[in-house]
């Protein structure tokens, strides 16, 4: 019974269905939303039955047999009946592979001539349809109730919000956005600028009359009596769009994102059937000006800046500079790596950015005055890319700027750039460099597919049975949120965040101490504003990860049914929706790596930190030490620089890299966009802490470094090397004038630094040193482009809570850490309270701490480099850290490609994954030690044994990985059909 050919996925899940056909789709533009064209031939197949009996009631047949022949030759009254027959009888549509819910939608079919069904433009995006030849499925709803929750359920227009996020679904793509956006841009010196119209029906004469141009800047008094300024093009779409459309959100330049938010607000404000006329129209206006505008690409459109050869000679210079550097040993070979691609990577930003400059921006003149101006331009590329119809910066920027860096199939960077673009054409070594990258996505693409569809399969096995099982399971338990900062900048506003959920606690206004809204509110859009208006920072929401129902979950903990809008009905199957949304993207991400065809997409290393904000500074756990030059010099790892507001708010904060310049003090004012600190962003220093003479113990050449002698340079560098035998420790220390190593720091520790694999040496041996000096250095890993390739494995592997292939060393309490020794060819860390045992760490030889001695670490801090392992999260910082933190990874892999999913979805897979305890102390009940037992079950059993008077038993949360905790659901056919 396994695989997919065994009995449960072959025969019992997955068999052919009668009244189904399949055929290729074609695009329908003049459909309306909840239809679809049925070709003829097809449905005359699925509906035979009902023509048959039709029919016989009419009296065109008297026998089922003699229907059948009419049926067979075609008549013309079968065609009459046929049509009558499908009249208002929904159909289902379904392309493969169905990821998520939107992949099957009913339709009102039409029935057309030829082969092919047609399907409404606007639902292509849920189905991720296109129409290169994809196939979709047609099936026929048999009984009344099928019919009704086709109808009720799963019609097109009843499904315009995506149950992943809440944002609509139906928005219009490519030619419609390119029409919409031609029609409301604005422009200078136009005929007719500067008119003035008593109506918006004047406007449509004027145009009509050929009076005014399209993009002329006007002034029209609307119906509220007031003069708006606007376009001849805006008043256009506003007239052809249903009534209670607000003119302010079609005032302004129709964009893809803009459209969404008029889409949007027209769900809102003026109720669906509003808004899927709002589509239908928006489509028909948006096809049939992008087809007058005219628009189409043109070699010429594609222009080159002038200052791209300058540019790219200076950044020729300036690697010459750096290969000579190289050459006499001043820097390595990864330092030279590191900074020759940032240096490619500037000067293609430099040129992208002269070409968008150039692309961008036309200026004008207007002929009666000779008066310049600067407009957005009407280049049909930059139109295309700027609507969001197609096309992205980088697009344009490798047709007309540089293709820039590419990258080896491994992810490495290769240093030498494609200085050509599309344009210009390539020389056959650069073609030769950039199919290296291109190929990588299509194999990817291939395999990746296959991973992601698995890991979809795992996640709805594990959730399958959470279902809205009451209205409000009484928690007094919730979860705290905030907005996600990162650096100084807002990702993500708190109003964001909290949409859709359900307050926990009152909350109340910070200013004034009233009651703004009582416990149990749901948070829509009004509420969320109001949060960010009032300035509050965090609050306390009720989540699927507290919730205490039995089964499933219940409705305020989860809050809004992102898809509805309102709060979700007790027996709505949130955990395969939640399983869909996660799993519907991941898909996606895999499919879309090649469309850059490699380019490197690096950013350019981050080396300072700068106020975002005028305020006071506030250092925490900073240690310091000034240097030759006077400048203060961060020690370790755990430093942190604040900026506060004059209300007393934090605004930002960094966490400070050991060896950065600190170049503030505490309790200092700062202004926005001064410099906080800065850091070298290729290697990490080793700081000497005092003042001395410099001693290398166990540094033998060949063994534990090597003078690495570069060819190209004769210069000779100190590097430590992997070494086999685990006596050698080596280090440098500094030491008075007897060769005794110094004190250092508040523990008066040893001033001895114990050197990585990796690191050089910039001292001699017996050469003096002052306080702030550079010992040694270690280059930090040179950068490989992220992509959902490293993206979803990280997904599954937190889902799987697989040890993670770099693991953290985690401190399992709060204290001050020191160095002791080695043990087994480890080096030892302890961590001391200020109350209570030490607790000791062996750490592998090669492995990079990141802490240093006498640093202060938190319980649940790391003290190496790499990804703690979940279970060590839960034993440190308990089971709502772990929920968090699992949330805030698997968010960081999708927000970095761009999809938005909702926290809820991936809270109640994690409260799947955290269902068990382990039984620590049985007391009087039946359970054994080191059972995993679910934790409803357990309450129960506690509660049982308490109330007959016996002890108690004791449990410990335990984390399963999403295999694990679905093949230990209580029910064996679902285990046996996965």
């Amino acid at each position: 019974i396994k695989g997919k050919q065994g009995r449960f996925r072959q025969n019992l899940l997955g068999k052919r269905v009668d009244y189904s056909g399949r055929s290729v789709i074609v695009v329908g533009p003049y459909l309306k939303l909840h239809q679809c064209g049925l070709p003829k031939k097809m449905a005359l197949e699925l509906f035979k039955p009902f023509i048959y009996s039709e029919l016989e009631k009419r009296g065109h047949a008297s026998t089922i047999k003699s229907a059948k022949k009419m049926v067979e030759r075609e008549e013309l009254v079968v065609w009459d009946i046929l049509a009558d027959v499908v009249k208002e009888y929904p159909v289902l549509l379904n392309r493969a592979p169905t990821l998520h819910r939107l992949g099957i939608q009913a339709f009102e079919p039409l029935l057309v001539e030829g082969k092919a069904i047609q399907l409404h433009p606007l639902v292509c995006s849920a189905y991720n349809a296109d129409f290169d030849g994809d196939q979709m499925a047609v099936h026929i709803p048999l009984s009344v109730e099928a019919q009704i929750e086709c109808r009720v359920l799963m019609m097109s227009t009843n499904n315009i919000l995506s149950p992943a996020n809440g944002t609509p679904v139906i928005v219009p793509s490519q030619d419609m956005v390119l029409g919409l956006y031609y029609m409301t841009v604005e422009r200078s010196f136009e005929k007719g600028e500067g008119m003035v119209f008593c109506a918006p029906w004047e406007v449509e004469a004027a145009l009509d009359a050929d009076q005014v141009s399209m993009h002329a800047r006007i002034k029209v008094r609307m119906e509220d009596g007031k003069l708006a300024n606007t376009t001849p093009g805006r008043i256009l779409v506003w007239r052809g769009l249903p009534a209670g459309i607000k003119f302010e959100n079609v005032n302004k330049e129709l964009t893809k994102k803009n459209i969404a938010k008029l889409v949007d607000s027209a769900y809102r404000d003026a109720g669906v059937k509003a808004c899927v006329i709002l589509c239908d129209r928006i489509k028909a206006i948006g096809y049939e000006y992008a087809t007058r505008s005219g628009i189409s690409i043109g070699v010429k459109d594609m222009l080159i800046p002038d200052s791209k050869k300058r540019i790219i000679d200076a950044a020729s210079a300036e690697v010459d500079n750096i290969e000579s550097q190289y050459r006499d040993g001043i820097i390595t070979r990864t330092e030279k790596y590191n900074k020759v691609v940032d240096v490619w990577t500037k000067a293609t930003q430099d040129v992208s950015a002269e070409m968008n400059k150039e692309i961008s921006t036309d200026i004008l003149t207007d002929p009666k005055t000779g008066k310049q101006e600067a407009n957005l331009s009407f280049n049909p590329i930059f139109m295309m890319s700027n609507s969001g119809a197609r096309g992205n910066a980088d697009q344009m920027r490798q047709l007309a700027g540089m293709r820039g860096l590419m990258a080896k199939p491994s992810g490495e960077i290769i240093e030498t750039p494609i200085t050509a673009s599309f344009r210009e054409g390539l020389t056959v070594l650069q073609y030769f460099t950039s199919t290296h990258g291109a190929r990588k996505g299509l194999a990817d693409t291939a395999l990746k597919t296959a991973n992601s569809g698995y890991l979809t399969r795992r996640l709805v096995d594990v959730v399958q049975d959470v279902i809205v099982s009451e209205h409000d399971c009484g928690t007094v338990d919730g979860i705290e949120i905030r907005a996600i900062k990162d650096g100084g900048e807002v990702k993500q506003k708190l109003s964001e965040r909290a949409l859709g959920r359900v307050l926990l606690y009152p909350v109340y206004d910070p200013a004034t101490g009233d009651l703004l809204y009582p416990e149990n509110t749901l948070i829509d859009e009004p509420v969320a504003k109001t949060l960010d208006d009032k300035g509050i920072n965090s609050v306390m929401i009720r989540s699927a990860l507290t919730c205490q129902s039995e089964r499933g979950i219940c409705s305020l903990c989860y809050g809004r049914d992102l898809a509805r809008r309102h709060l979700v009905n007790i027996g709505e199957t949130v955990g395969i929706i939640a399983a869909q949304s996660i799993g519907e993207p991941g898909t996606q991400l895999t499919m879309r790596t090649f469309h850059i065809g490699g380019t490197a997409s690096k950013e350019i290393e981050r080396s300072n930190f700068e106020a975002q904000h005028d305020g006071r500074v506030v250092l925490t756990r900073v240690k310091e030490i000034r240097n030759r030059e006077g400048v203060a010099q961060v020690l370790g790892k755990s430093g942190q620089v604040a900026v506060i507001d004059e209300q007393g708010r934090e605004v930002e904060r960094y966490t400070l890299p050991n060896g950065a310049r600190l170049h503030v003090t505490d309790g200092q004012s700062v202004s926005n966009g001064q410099l906080l600190a800065e850091w070298d962003p290729f290697n990490e220093p080793f700081v000497s802490e005092v003042d001395g003479f410099i001693k290398f113990t166990d540094l033998v050449d060949g063994k534990t470094y090597q003078e690495k002698l570069d060819e190209a340079t004769h210069q000779a560098s100190m590097t430590i090397i992997e070494y086999r035998t685990t006596s050698f420790r080596p280090s440098v220390s500094v030491c008075d004038e007897n060769g005794d190593p110094k004190l250092r720091g508040a523990g008066q520790l040893p001033a001895v630094y114990s050197l990585p694999v990796g690191a050089i040496i910039m001292v001699k041996d017996g050469e003096q040193v002052l306080a702030g000096d550079i010992i040694a250095r270690k280059p930090r890993e040179t950068s490989k482009t992220r992509d959902i390739v490293g993206g979803l494995p990280r997904v599954a592997e937190l889902f799987e809570v697989r040890k993670p292939k770099d693991m953290a060393v985690v401190s399992e309490i709060a204290g001050t850490v020191s160095f002791a020794g080695e043990a087994k060819g480890k080096r030892k860390l302890i961590v001391t309270p200020e109350v209570g045992e030490s607790k000791e760490y062996l750490v592998p030889k090669g492995k990079h701490i990141t802490v240093s001695d006498g640093d202060f670490v938190e319980c649940g801090d790391l003290l190496t480099e790499g990804n703690p392992e979940l279970h060590d999260i839960l034993r440190t910082k308990g089971e709502k850290y772990l929920a968090a933190y699992l949330v805030d990874e698997i968010q960081e892999v999708y927000r970095f490609q761009g999809v938005g999913i909702d926290d809820k979805h991936i809270e109640v897979i994690v409260r799947q994954m955290l269902r068990k305890v382990t039984v620590t102390e049985p007391g009087g009940t039946s359970f054994l030690v080191g059972e995993q037992v679910d934790k409803a079950e357990f309450k129960a059993e506690n509660q049982k044994a308490m109330s007959e008077g016996r002890s108690p038993a004791t449990a410990e949360p335990l984390v399963l990985g999403i295999t694990q905790a679905s093949l230990t659901t209580s029910s064996f056919i679902s285990a046996a059909s996965f």
